[in-house]
C-alpha cells in the first residue's frame, strides 16, 4: 500500500481524531457532523482517511472526491492504496479488503500520532450484520456484532474505534444529507447480490420490515442486548480462568479439567482467550477439533492449529498465539534526565543518514552480549535461557554498521550502550492487527 499525501499537522493541537472517509452516504454524513461539532473547539484537529482498494475502475474519481470535500472542510487529507490481488487468490474478497482497509487506517493514525478513529456504521449495517451472523450460526460473541466502541491494540499505542451513528437509521442519514444538501458517491458493488450482506440489504430486509415495521431498530437492539450478556460471559471467564489464563497463554491441564466438569464454561473461557487475542471465533466444527486434538495430546506434545490468520500453538502444555514475525525496528527516544541506558543518538542518526541500519534474518553463528560482566553468547543459548519457544526463534536481527546490536524478544548490545547524552532504544514492532 502506498500513500500520497505527506500532511504537515499543528504542533499546538492537543488533540485529534481522524473520519474514516469512503466518500459515500455515511461517512459523508459523519464528517460533515463532527465538522460541525468541533467549529468551536479549536485545539482539535481533524483529519480525513480515505482507502482506496483498487478494485473498481470509479476507485480514482472517488479519492479525488474525497480530497475536494476534505479541503472544501478544510481538514487534513490522507489515503492509501491497496493492492488486493483477485487472480491467484479471489476466495473472499469481502473479508480482505475489510482487513487490509483497517490496517491501513490503523497505519495512518500511528503515523499521524491519532487515537481516535471514528467509523460511519449505521443501524441498518448493525441489522445487516446480526443476520449475517445468524446465518453463520455464530454465538453470543458474534450476535453482539459491533460495539459502539472498541480498543484496538497498535504497535505502541492504543487507538480507540468509535461508531457514532450506530443508533442511526440509512434513513435519518438520508433525510440529514437532504436537509444539509450534502452531495456523495454511490458504490455500483452495493447493487451486486453476489455478496450476501447486499442479498440481506436487499432482500431480507424489506421483507422484514414489512411482517415488523421496526425491524432494523429491534435488530440492532438485540445486538446491544447480546453485547451486554457477552460481556457477562467475559467476566465469567475470568473468574473460570484463574488457574488457566497466565501471562496471555492457556494452561492446557486445568483447561481440560473444568472441560471435563463444565464443557460448556471450557469453551467460554477458550472464546475469551481469544477474544483477547482479537482473533475470531471459531466455528462449532473447528472448535470440536480442538478439544479431540488437546484430549489426544501427550504431555511433551506440540500442535499447531491455523486460526484467523495466526497459528495456535501448543508447547510445554500452553497455548499460545504465535503470530508471524512480520513488523519493523524504531527507536524510542530515551529523556535526557533518564537512568536508563540507551544507544547514543547522534551514532544513530549518521547511521540512518548513511544506510548502515538493516535487518536482518538470524544465520546460526550469531553471538550477543546483553549484560554486564557477562560473555557474549549464541543467540542459541540466549533463547534457552529465555525460554523462548522454537517458533520464535527467528526473530527479526537489527545491525548497525554491520554489527548486530538487537535481536526481537532477547536483548540489546550492551556494550554499545551508554547512560548519558541523547540516546534512544531499539524497539520491534509487531504489524499492526486487523479487527
Amino acid at each position: 500500500m502506498v500513500s500520497s499525501r505527506k500532511l504537515q499537522p499543528s504542533l499546538k493541537t492537543a488533540k485529534r481524531i481522524a473520519v474514516a472517509l469512503s466518500g459515500g452516504l455515511d461517512s459523508v454524513v459523519l464528517l460533515d457532523t463532527v465538522c460541525k461539532a468541533q467549529a468551536n473547539h479549536k485545539t482539535t484537529e481533524i483529519f480525513a482517511f480515505h482507502i482506496h482498494h483498487g478494485l473498481q475502475k470509479p476507485a480514482d474519481d472517488w479519492l479525488i472526491f474525497c480530497e475536494k470535500l476534505a479541503k472544501k472542510y478544510r481538514v487534513h487529507f490522507d489515503f492509501r492504496l491497496l493492492h488486493i490481488d483477485t487472480k491467484e487468490n479471489p476466495g473472499n474478497i469481502e473479508a480482505r479488503a475489510r482487513a487490509a482497509r483497517y490496517e491501513a487506517l490503523t497505519e495512518l493514525c500511528e503515523e499521524y500520532g491519532i487515537r481516535d478513529l471514528l467509523l460511519a456504521h449505521h443501524q441498518n449495517d448493525q441489522a445487516e450484520t446480526v443476520l449475517l451472523q445468524l446465518l453463520r450460526g455464530s454465538g453470543v460473541a458474534g450476535l453482539s456484532a459491533m460495539p459502539n466502541e472498541r480498543e484496538l491494540k497498535s504497535g505502541q499505542a492504543n487507538i480507540t474505534l468509535w461508531r457514532p451513528l450506530l443508533n442511526q437509521s440509512k434513513a435519518e442519514l438520508e433525510a440529514y444529507a437532504k436537509v444539509h444538501r450534502l452531495a456523495w458517491i454511490e458504490d455500483p458493488s452495493n447493487q451486486s447480490r453476489k455478496y450476501k450482506r447486499n442479498a440481506i440489504r436487499k432482500d431480507i430486509i424489506p421483507r422484514l420490515e414489512k411482517i415488523q415495521p421496526e425491524a432494523i431498530a429491534n435488530l440492532a437492539r438485540s445486538a446491544q442486548l447480546f453485547g451486554e450478556a457477552q460481556s457477562l460471559l467475559d467476566r465469567l471467564a475470568i473468574a473460570d480462568g484463574k488457574a488457566i489464563l497466565i501471562k496471555e497463554k492457556l494452561e492446557i491441564k486445568p483447561l481440560l479439567s473444568l472441560a471435563a466438569n463444565d464443557l460448556p464454561a471450557a469453551n467460554n473461557v477458550l472464546r475469551y482467550w481469544l477474544k483477547l487475542h482479537q482473533l475470531a471465533m471459531p466455528s462449532q466444527e473447528r472448535l470440536q477439533s480442538w478439544w479431540v486434538d488437546l484430549h489426544s495430546a501427550k504431555p511433551a506434545a506440540q500442535l499447531e492449529w491455523r486460526h484467523d490468520g495466526v497459528s495456535i500453538r501448543l508447547w510445554r502444555e500452553q497455548l499460545q498465539i504465535a503470530s508471524p514475525q512480520s513488523g519493523s525496528w524504531f527507536f524510542k527516544t530515551i529523556p535526557t534526565k533518564s537512568k536508563l541506558l540507551g544507544l547514543p543518538t547522534g551514532w544513530v542518526k549518521a547511521a540512518q543518514e548513511q544506510g548502515g541500519i538493516s535487518q536482518r534474518e538470524r544465520l546460526g553463528s550469531e553471538k550477543l552480549q546483553i549484560k554486564a560482566n557477562s560473555p557474549r553468547k549464541t543467540l542459541k543459548n540466549l533463547f534457552q535461557e529465555g525460554n523462548l519457544p522454537p517458533w520464535e526463534r527467528e526473530a527479526p536481527l537489527l545491525y548497525i554498521d554491520d554489527e548486530l546490536i538487537a535481536v526481537a524478544g532477547v536483548g540489546v548490545s550492551y556494550p554499545h550502550l551508554v547512560n548519558s547524552g541523547a540516546r534512544v532504544w531499539p524497539e520491534w514492532q509487531e504489524k499492526a492487527e486487523s479487527v
